[in-house]
C-alpha cells in the first residue's frame, strides 16, 4: 500500500489535492459511473455538472465514501483512500454537505456549529456533561457563524430560519469542521433568486485557502465562481475545463442541453 502512494505522489502534480483512477460503479450490470479518471485542484472551485442521470451524484458519493466502487482508485493529498470511511476522510480533512437540510432545528444557531466543533475537542466523548460545558467553544463558533454572515443570528433557533439562512447554516458546520477540501452537495437546491445569490458569495468567500468539490445544477452559479468544471454524461466524463470552454463545446450543448431553446441554452451562452 505504501509503494501505491508513494507512486501516486510522484505521479501526481502536487497541485492535485483529489484524484480518482478509473473509477467505476455498477448496480446489477448497470455502470452508474465508468473509468473516471478526475483532477481537483488545490485551491479551486471545483462543479461536477450534467444531466439527470448522468452519474454526478453516484460519483460524488463514490468520492465521499458513502458508496463503495465496482473497481478504480481514489486519492486525497495522494493518499489511497479507496477503502476509508466517510469518518476517516472527514479527519483527513475532507468534508461534505447535504443536498437534504442537517441541521438540529431545535438547537441554536450558535449550538449547532459548537456541535460541529466538538470534533476535535475530547468533549466530544463527554456524553453526561451539560451543554453549557461547550461554553468554551463559543469564540470559535462565532468566528464561524461571522463567515456566513450569520453572527447576528447566533441565539436564534435554528429551525426558524429561512431557508436560505439554514443552507448558509449547515455551510457553517462543514466549515467548523476545517475542511481542506469541502465538497458540496447542490448548495443552491431549493433556493429563490435572492437566496441563490446569496449563498453563492458565500462560498467564494469561504472557498479562499481551501478548495471545493460541488455538485451544482444552476449554471448562474457555475459560471460565476467555478474555477473548473467536470461535465458527465451516461456515466462517464464528457467534457472538462473553464465554463467557457465547456459551455463552447458542442458535445455539451448536444447532450448536457439537448438542443433546447431559451433559459438553459441562454445558461451556456459566452
Amino acid at each position: 500500500m505504501e509503494a501505491r502512494q508513494l507512486a501516486v505522489r510522484t505521479d501526481l502534480n502536487t497541485d492535485i489535492i483529489l484524484a480518482t483512477e478509473k473509477l467505476t460503479k455498477e448496480f446489477k450490470g448497470f455502470m452508474a459511473v465508468q473509468n473516471i479518471d478526475l483532477r481537483v485542484r488545490r485551491g479551486q472551485i471545483h462543479a461536477l455538472i450534467g444531466a439527470n442521470g448522468a452519474g454526478k451524484t453516484t460519483c460524488f458519493n463514490l468520492l465521499t465514501k458513502y458508496i463503495s466502487p465496482t473497481s478504480g482508485s481514489i486519492y486525497f493529498n495522494g493518499h489511497d483512500i479507496t477503502a476509508a470511511r466517510p469518518a476517516q476522510i472527514a479527519m483527513r480533512g475532507m468534508v461534505r454537505s447535504f443536498q437534504i437540510s442537517s441541521i438540529f432545528p431545535q438547537l441554536t444557531v450558535l449550538q449547532n456549529v459548537r456541535l460541529a466543533l466538538q470534533r476535535d475537542t475530547n468533549l466530544s466523548l463527554r456524553f453526561w456533561r451539560s451543554v453549557a460545558s461547550l461554553s468554551a467553544l463559543n469564540d470559535d463558533a462565532m468566528e464561524v457563524l461571522e463567515q456566513v454572515d450569520l453572527g447576528s443570528l447566533a441565539d436564534l433557533r435554528a429551525g426558524d430560519l429561512p431557508y436560505g439562512r439554514k443552507r448558509a447554516l449547515e455551510l457553517a458546520t462543514t466549515l467548523a469542521k476545517r475542511p481542506e477540501l469541502m465538497l458540496l452537495d447542490e448548495p443552491t437546491q431549493g433556493m429563490g433568486h435572492e437566496d441563490v445569490a446569496r449563498v453563492t458569495q458565500l462560498i467564494k468567500k469561504v472557498a479562499v485557502n481551501r478548495t471545493v468539490l460541488m455538485v451544482e445544477h444552476n449554471m448562474g452559479v457555475v459560471s460565476g465562481i467555478c474555477d473548473r468544471i467536470t461535465v458527465m454524461q451516461r456515466g462517464e466524463i464528457l467534457a472538462e475545463g473553464t465554463y467557457r470552454e465547456v459551455a463552447s463545446d458542442l458535445r455539451v450543448r448536444d447532450s448536457y442541453m439537448g438542443r433546447t431553446k431559451g433559459t438553459n441554452e441562454e445558461a451556456l451562452h459566452v
